[in-house]
C-alpha cells in the first residue's frame, strides 16, 4: 500500500537534492501568495473607484505591452548576467510597487492613475524576472528530476492561486484595500530575504550582452526545433481558442447560478492541484510530448463540455478537468524546455516561453468576449473548445517530432544532459 501511494504522490526528490530549489520553492510560495492578494485587490479597487467594467478591463491592456517587451529583453538579460541578481532586484522592485499601492490606498481620496502605472510596472518586472527564474531550474535541478521539479513548482503556484484570491476577497471586504497591499509587501520582504541566501548564478564567461541580435538568435533556434515549436504553438492555440475566464460572470448568469462565480474561477486551480498531488507517476515518463498534446486536447474537450452542459455542478467539474489537462500540458512543456535547451540560450528561450503561456490567455479573453457578444456566452465557450481540439490535432499532425519526443533518445536532450554532466564534473 505504501509503495502504491508513493507512486502517486508528488516526487519530492528536487526538494531533497537541491538547496537552491528548496529556497526558490519556499520563496515562490511566499511571493505568490502576496502577489495574488494584490492581483485581486487591484482590480477590485479600480472597480470601486470607477464602477466601470471597461476601466477594469483596461488593466489587461496596459499590462500586455510591457510583458512582451520586457519578457523578451529579460530572456536576453538572463543569459548575460547573474540570474540571482535579476531575481533579487526584481523582487525588491515588486515590493516597492506594492508600497506605492499601499500609500495610495491610505490617501483620503485614492487616485486612479497610479493603479495603472503599478499594473504596467508589475508586468514589466515580471517579464524581466520570469526568464531568469525559469532558466535557473535546469541549472539547479538534476536532469532526471526536472519533471518532478515542474510538478512541485506548479503545485506551489496553484496553492497561491487558491489561497491568495480567497483570502484577498475577505481582507478587502472586511478591512479594505490597504491591509491586502500590506500583506503583499510583507510577502515580498520575506522573499527578498530568501533570495539573498541563494548562491550566485553567473552567466557564462563568453556570454553576449543583451541585444536585439541575441533575441533574434534565440528565436531562430526555437524556430529550427520542431519539438520546441510544437510546445509553443499548441499552448498558444489552446489558450487563444479556449480561455473563457473573461465570460464567467455571464456564464453564471446564464445558468442562474450567480453564487458560483468564485467557484468557476477556482475550479481550474483545484483540478491542477489534484493532478500535482498525484503526479508521482510523471517522473517515470519519457514521452513528454504526449503530455503536451493530450493535456491540451483534454483542456479543449473539458472546455467544450463546460460550455455545452447547463447543470452548474457538471460545469464546475468540467472546469476542474480542464485545469488538470492544462497542468499535464504544462508539465510536458516545462520538462522539454529544461531537458533540451542549451545553457547559453536558456534565458532567451525562457523569454519566448513567457510569451507563449502569457500572451495566449490575454488574447483568449479578447476572443471569448468578442465571440460571446456575437453568439452568446455558452456557444462562445463550447465553440472555442472545439477549435482548440481541432488546432491541437492539426499541430500534432504537422509537428510529429513533438509526439514522438523521447528524453532518452532525443538528440537535444542527450546533448543537454552531457553538457550538464560536464559542468557538474568541472564544478566538482
Amino acid at each position: 500500500m505504501t509503495k502504491k501511494l508513493g507512486a502517486i504522490l508528488p516526487d519530492l526528490s528536487p526538494l531533497r537534492s537541491s538547496r537552491e530549489f528548496r529556497l526558490l520553492w519556499v520563496q515562490g510560495l511566499v511571493t505568490n501568495f502576496g502577489s495574488f492578494m494584490a492581483m485581486i485587490a487591484l482590480p477590485l479597487q479600480i472597480k470601486d473607484l470607477t464602477e466601470s467594467p471597461l476601466a477594469v478591463g483596461a488593466m489587461g491592456a496596459v499590462e500586455l505591452v510591457p510583458l512582451v517587451i520586457f519578457g523578451l529583453y529579460g530572456g536576453a538579460l538572463a543569459d548575460a548576467v547573474d540570474r540571482r541578481k535579476v531575481i533579487l532586484l526584481t523582487e525588491a522592485g515588486l515590493g516597492l510597487l506594492a508600497v506605492i499601492l499601499l500609500v495610495n490606498a491610505l490617501l483620503p481620496e485614492p487616485l486612479l492613475w497610479p493603479l495603472y502605472v503599478v499594473a504596467a510596472g508589475v508586468s514589466a518586472l515580471a517579464g524581466l524576472q520570469r526568464p531568469a527564474l525559469d532558466s535557473l531550474m535546469a541549472r539547479i535541478v538534476p536532469h532526471d528530476q526536472l519533471t518532478a521539479a515542474a510538478a512541485l513548482n506548479a503545485l506551489r503556484w496553484q496553492l497561491g492561486a487558491i489561497a491568495g484570491p480567497s483570502l484577498a476577497g475577505l481582507v478587502v471586504a472586511y478591512a479594505g484595500h490597504g491591509p491586502a497591499y500590506g500583506v503583499t509587501i510583507l510577502g515580498f520582504a520575506v522573499s527578498v530575504l530568501l533570495c539573498l541566501r541563494l548562491s550566485p548564478a553567473p552567466a557564462a564567461h563568453d556570454a553576449q550582452a543583451p541585444s536585439l541580435r541575441g533575441i533574434v538568435e534565440g528565436a531562430r533556434y526555437a524556430w529550427s526545433r520542431p519539438v520546441l515549436l510544437g510546445t509553443y504553438a499548441i499552448d498558444l492555440a489552446a489558450m487563444f481558442f479556449a480561455f473563457p475566464n473573461t465570460v464567467f460572470p455571464f456564464l453564471a448568469d446564464d445558468l442562474n447560478a450567480e453564487w458560483s462565480l468564485g467557484l468557476m474561477y477556482a475550479a481550474g486551480s483545484v483540478g491542477s492541484v489534484v493532478l500535482s498531488l498525484t503526479s508521482g507517476w510523471t517522473s517515470r515518463v519519457r514521452r513528454h510530448g504526449l503530455f503536451v498534446v493530450f493535456g491540451a486536447a483534454g483542456w479543449g474537450l473539458a472546455i467544450t463540455a463546460a460550455g455545452w452542459f447547463s447543470n452548474i455542478w457538471v460545469v464546475l467539474v468540467c472546469l476542474g478537468f480542464a485545469g488538470a489537462g492544462d497542468m499535464l500540458s504544462g508539465l510536458g512543456r516545462s520538462t522539454i524546455w529544461n531537458q533540451t535547451i542549451p545553457e547559453e540560450l536558456r534565458g532567451r528561450l525562457a523569454g519566448i516561453e513567457v510569451l507563449s503561456y502569457s500572451v495566449g490567455p490575454q488574447l483568449g479573453q479578447i476572443r471569448a468576449g468578442t465571440m460571446a457578444g456575437w453568439t452568446g456566452t455558452r456557444p462562445a465557450i463550447w465553440s472555442g473548445g472545439l477549435a482548440c481540439l481541432t488546432s491541437v490535432g492539426l499541430l500534432a499532425a504537422v509537428l510529429p517530432k513533438l509526439v514522438t519526443y523521447d528524453s532518452e533518445t532525443d538528440e537535444d536532450a542527450l546533448r543537454r544532459r552531457a553538457q550538464k554532466e560536464a559542468a557538474t564534473a568541472t564544478t566538482a
